[in-house]
């Protein structure tokens, strides 16, 4: 399950999105218009400056805008930034590997061998989304088959 620090952040990097390319974006705007408290939005864009994904400048005329075209960010990448990891054990982790505790050895876990095919299917669909597709039911319909 997403945190939903992750969820503002996907909210927030698709507001940024939908503004490419028009200038810095207020806080306040992106607060108000995604129903995000902005003192954890300022967290959240802070976390998103720190990996580049988004740059700032303060002042009157500053804001918030993409750091990297958002054809260039994919679901994927943006979730990994936010949680750490797609896996939804931490066993299955690509990157943030950790054996379960009170579990069989990993090479005789059948829960384990499960979670990595989650794992990498989850991967390649999220992967292959980016800031630019417009996400909708038709489309989840046609990446389910």
């Amino acid at each position: 399950m997403l945190s939903q620090k992750t969820r503002y952040a996907i909210r927030a990097m698709q507001h940024l999105a939908d503004h490419y390319g028009k200038g810095p974006v207020q806080l306040a705007d992106i607060a108000e218009a995604q129903k995000i408290p902005p003192k954890f939005l300022t967290v959240i864009l802070s976390e998103l400056s720190r990996s580049g994904l988004v740059a700032s400048q303060r002042g009157k005329d500053g804001g918030y805008w993409l750091g990297v075209p958002p054809i260039d960010i994919s679901y994927g990448d943006l979730i990994r930034i936010m949680r750490g990891s797609l896996a939804l054990v931490p066993c299955a982790s690509r990157y943030a590997h950790e054996t379960c505790k009170n579990c069989v050895e990993e090479e005789n876990c059948r829960t384990r061998a499960l979670m990595l095919q989650v794992r990498d299917k989850t991967a390649n669909l999220l992967d292959s989304i980016n800031l630019t597709d417009i996400v909708d039911a038709d489309f989840y319909l046609q990446a389910a088959e």
